[in-house]
């Protein structure tokens, strides 16, 4: 049994989990991150990749419209390489009230949100698939941001000041004595061995899990877990994020991100977020009100379907989750449960994690009595390398990469332009350990063949790099192919339907992959 000692342990490996341990690094803390899975595995590696200008909620939520707006403008120039500016409409369709653009075009004047309304001739000059039907639109400063990159570079920034963080860790006791949390017991999945970690406070950013580990120190945390199901079009049909200019509702947002675009979201209750199928009526439902943007949409190639689970605190009950503030809540436990050294930091959008990491490590802090100004909204990100050059998060990207350094003749995955070069970097930082790992580092099989012809390639890479036993090479390229599955089987028909069983007849037949693909 290994054992460790900590300033502060931060539970929780997602866009808040590292954030706040980079703060803390940055501070000069000693911190230490554990998380379940791997980095963004859950909710932050599970959105649909906007960053918010606000504007969705200036009129229900005019808190969190400013904190997003304040948090975009800080994000676009600390982690320029994790953000696309590609801006964002908000558009008045036939079926939506034009009686909402006063409250709408107010609110985005008391939150400072940038709005410029442009004719409808513009609009279908820049985004000629949209909807003639539009009758007006409005530009605001949406984009797209790449939430596995920030989550890595995070971590690395965070590194970079001494601190550490260690995935497929899970947390199975907080260590509880005399009204105080010391530590937590995990367990190392790698290794299979138990790891007792003491710290000084714990931080529970675990998200949708929050309300478990709070759980483990004898503690009720109310979370709403409300499934958002989203589609994937096959390629990228629009350049610019598009809103219904309506209140929040299902299906009524396109966000163009890398090679694909997404429309989103439903909101669903759930009671497990680790359990919530996709039911076909939410796929219809995405399709049917995105067409309302998007005519023709339901013709089009459906790459996949996924859900992500919002972490949102409902310290009251409520009938629809819609009406849950997407602002953030922190928990001193010392002060609200009597129980000192745990602080739980719930809610919030990805676009304010920075925001949320600031406001735990201030009160941090206080608990530990040594005020240490934050700085994070000072000091960029660093950047991903590939080469000599940083690769910033824009489309055509990867192409400029794969031309320049000469190399089309080492793609392992030619959807995503993902190299031998980078897959290769991405095992030897070791912290892979599976296919699924490596998608997240380099969009493996995110593509439209979803790793029918890269799958096999990088689990022989990882079967070479890793020294793995051909049995353990197969289960990790089986588990990887369930995994894509999963997401194409709510999506079946079309051009993706013949896609799926090319890749059916590849497993089968050639690599005799005969257990069931369910």
């Amino acid at each position: 049994m290994r054992r460790l000692e900590t300033e502060v342990l931060v539970i929780g490996g997602g866009a808040t989990g590292t954030g706040v341990l980079r703060d803390l690094a940055m501070r000069g803390f000693r911190a230490i991150l554990v998380e379940q899975n791997d980095l963004a595995y859950g909710t932050t590696g599970r959105y649909h990749g906007l960053l918010h200008s606000g504007a969705r909620y200036v009129v229900r939520d005019p808190q969190t419209a400013v904190e997003c707006i304040q948090e975009n403008r800080i994000l676009r120039r600390i982690m320029p390489h994790c953000i696309e500016d590609i801006g964002g409409f908000f558009v008045v369709t036939p079926w939506d009230d034009e009686a909402f653009v006063p409250q709408f075009l107010e609110g985005c004047r008391k939150a400072d949100i940038p709005v410029e309304e442009i004719s409808t001739a513009q609009m279908l000059r820049e985004e000629p698939r949209l909807n003639p039907r539009i009758t007006r639109c409005f530009r605001v400063p949406d984009g797209a941001a790449d939430s596995f990159r920030a989550a890595e570079a995070n971590v690395a920034s965070a590194r970079a000041y001494g601190a550490r963080a260690f995935t497929y860790h899970r947390v199975e006791q907080l260590l509880v004595s005399a009204g105080r949390v010391s530590g937590a017991v995990c367990r190392d999945l790698i290794r299979d061995e138990e790891v007792t970690i003491y710290a000084d406070v714990v931080v529970n950013a675990a998200g949708a899990w929050a309300g478990r580990i709070a759980a483990l120190a004898g503690l009720n945390v109310p979370m709403r877990c409300g499934k958002g199901t989203m589609v994937a079009i096959n390629h990228r049909v629009l350049n610019t994020v598009v809103n219904r200019c309506r209140p929040p509702s299902d299906g009524d947002i396109i966000v163009p991100t890398h090679s694909v675009a997404v429309i989103g979201t439903t909101d669903v209750p759930v009671d497990d977020p680790d359990a919530y199928p996709i039911e076909p009526w939410e796929v219809h439902l995405m399709l049917t009100e995105g067409a309302k943007l998007l005519p023709g949409l339901p013709e089009m190639r459906i790459l996949r379907a996924w859900a992500g689970v919002r972490p949102l605190y409902a310290a009251e009950p409520m009938q629809h989750d819609r009406g849950i503030s997407r602002g953030h809540v922190l928990l001193d436990h010392a002060a609200r449960d009597g129980v000192a050294g745990l602080i739980t930091i719930v809610g919030g959008k990805w676009t304010t994690y920075r925001l949320m990491a600031q406001d735990t490590v201030d009160l941090v802090c206080r608990l530990l009595g040594t005020p240490r100004a934050c700085r994070t909204h000072l000091e960029a990100l660093p950047a991903v390398e590939k080469g000599h050059r940083t690769v910033y998060h824009i489309l055509g990207a990867p192409l400029a990469h794969v031309e320049e350094q000469k190399v089309p003749g080492a793609l392992v995955c030619e959807c995503e332009l993902a190299t031998r070069d980078a897959v290769e970097r991405a095992i030897a930082t070791g912290d892979v350990t599976n296919l699924d790992d490596l998608r997240r580092d380099v969009r493996l099989g995110m593509g439209p063949c979803q790793g029918g012809f890269c799958s096999y390639r990088a689990a022989g890479i990882m079967h070479r790099m890793q020294a793995q036993r051909g049995a353990q090479s197969i289960q990790l390229w089986h588990a990887f192919v369930q995994q894509r599955w999963k997401g194409l089987l709510p999506v079946v028909c079309g051009d993706q339907l013949r896609q799926m069983r090319l890749n059916e007849l590849l497993y089968r037949t050639i690599f005799s992959l005969d257990r069931e693909l369910r």
